[in-house]
């Protein structure tokens, strides 16, 4: 021993060794090192407590009464010490310990050290530290067998899974910044093959055609797609009927595929392709950066090829490619033409029985004044679809900003008097104009009331007898519409005036004529 301890300290030490107290706990009552200490008790015979082997130290029951040479430690020594707080842990017990149920279950529901400590001090007024329950989760982890995973095996064709993850960072060409892109991935259950596409941002419709490059890079479908509860491609995740976004859902259908979302938490059930993205940012992606995107996807086709298609599979033992031609034939066929997208969202049906898209007015059925309906429209068609069951109410064509397309179920039974008012009008107004009104009101129904107005405007502004000789031509040419009226007379800015017209002017000049000359004669 390399200290040697005067016979007070070394009774000290032997006393409290045989109370059982740690050496770090010796150490700071006697102030005696915890090396000089371990060798005074093993010299004497008394166990020292092993390395980690912490916790509360039990209280004596009673006064030491062997004496050591003639003294009795119990009432010399012992007596000077510190107290030692009764229900005070070790110094090197964790303050985690009274909650280690808690944070196990924590664990068992795969949160991690942050939310578990933060839920300790909202919940159960814990007053440790972050990194204190930080070391005591490594050393649960560490203690704690891993949780065992069944492999899912899949026929040939039968399942796919798909996911997103952190690409690459790829100059902007825009701002000629760095940007982060996203990864796709579509990897086979059987095979493990996998489809590997960047992008740089996501969207209902990107989601979607990200899945039909991915099938047409393969040359087919498979017959179920695996695939996480992100907002493009579920509405409203469920178990049992989960609520599919109805662009993905129609695409999916076009190619004859079914999705099947995981349950919520549960990303092991796609493994195959959480596998299939930590392969590619750790092996393809790792430390790199592109000047485009175009390299970037150039830089993935090209290690796909040469390196993840021919190398052996961990789990299956066999190369990637050749499992690939194995499975290939049992796809599904693509079909002949792609899927053709459009745009979906939720309209109010007006009180004329119309809904506005694009600026465009198209009927729906009667009875749904004040309902929201689903629409789906591209750049041809426009589609009216009940918003709790989705059947298919009205197809109608896409019409210029402004137009209306009715069908001739969803026109009034009854004409409304309102406009049996207006065709009055029109009528008084010219035999042409009344017939202009009446065939845009056959044509266009209630939506037509508003172009008979115009006429009538039109009227007030260019006189009726204009108006009636341009309806009268409308007529003739076969265009009777509101449109044609009025292009007609702006493209006669001096319109020739009718015998009708004429007489009366004629009378009226002859009449201010007589009249100036009158006065005249009177001045002179």
């Amino acid at each position: 021993m390399a200290n040697v301890l005067s016979e007070e300290k070394k009774q000290q030490v032997l006393a409290l060794g045989r109370l059982e107290w740690p050496l770090r706990r010796i150490e700071e009552a006697t102030g005696v090192r915890r090396e000089t200490a371990s060798a005074y008790l093993r010299a004497a015979g008394i166990p020292v407590r092993p390395p980690r082997g912490w916790g509360h130290a039990k209280p004596a029951k009673g006064v030491i009464t062997d004496p050591v040479d003639g003294s009795n430690p119990a009432k010399e020594v012992i007596t000077d010490l510190p107290v030692w707080p009764a229900r005070c842990r070790s110094p090197a017990a964790s303050a985690c310990e009274p909650y280690r149920e808690v944070i196990e279950q924590g664990l068992a529901r795969r949160r991690n050290a942050m939310a578990i400590w933060q839920e300790l001090v909202d919940r159960h007024g814990f007053g440790g530290g972050y990194p204190s329950v930080m070391r005591f989760v490594r050393k649960l982890h560490g203690t704690r067998s891993p949780e065992a995973h069944a492999v899912i095996v899949t026929e040939p064709g039968e399942e796919s899974q798909v996911d997103y993850g952190e690409g690459p960072m790829v100059r902007d060409g825009v701002t000629s910044k760095y940007r982060r892109t996203r990864l796709f991935v579509l990897t086979l259950g059987c095979s493990r093959k996998s489809v590997r596409l960047l992008t740089w941002r996501s969207s209902a419709r990107i989601w979607s055609e990200l899945h039909e490059t991915a099938f047409r890079r393969l040359g087919g479908a498979t017959r179920t797609v695996v695939l996480d509860n992100l907002k493009e491609g579920v509405l409203a995740p469920d178990v049992y009927d989960p609520a599919l976004n109805p662009l993905y859902r129609d695409v999916l259908s076009h190619y004859g595929v079914v999705a099947l979302p995981c349950r919520v938490r549960h990303p092991d059930r796609k493994g195959k392709v959480e596998s299939g993205i930590g392969h590619t940012q750790r092996t393809a992606l790792k430390g790199l950066r592109f000047d485009s995107l175009e390299e970037a996807q150039k830089h993935l086709d090209d290690w796909d090829e040469r390196w993840a298609d021919t190398r052996i599979h961990g789990t299956t033992k066999r190369q990637v490619a050749a499992m690939f031609a194995e499975e290939r034939p049992h796809l599904l066929p693509l079909p002949l033409e792609p899927f053709r997208y459009y745009q979906y969202g939720q309209r109010t049906v007006h009180l004329d029985g119309h809904v506005e898209v694009d600026g465009a007015y198209y009927s729906a059925p009667p009875g749904n004044i004040g309902r929201e309906l689903l629409v789906q429209w591209d750049g041809r068609r426009v589609r009216l679809l009940d918003s709790r069951t989705g059947e298919l109410l009205r197809e109608h064509r896409a019409q210029e900003r402004g137009r209306h397309h009715t069908h001739d179920q969803d026109r009034p039974k009854k004409t409304p008097s309102s406009t049996e008012s207006v065709l009055r009008r029109a009528r008084a107004a010219g035999t042409s104009t009344g017939a202009v009104a009446a065939e845009i009101h056959r044509r266009d129904g209630e939506p037509g009331v508003r172009r008979i107005l115009g006429l009538l405007g039109l009227a007030k502004k260019h006189g009726g007898l204009a108006v009636d000789d341009a309806c009268a031509m409308a007529l003739s040419v076969g265009s009777p519409s509101y449109r044609f009226v009025r292009r007609y007379l702006e493209a006669r800015p001096h319109p020739a005036l009718s015998l009708r017209q004429v007489d009366p002017l004629i009378r009226d000049l002859t009449h201010y004529r007589d009249v100036i000359a009158r006065m005249t004669k009177e001045k002179e």
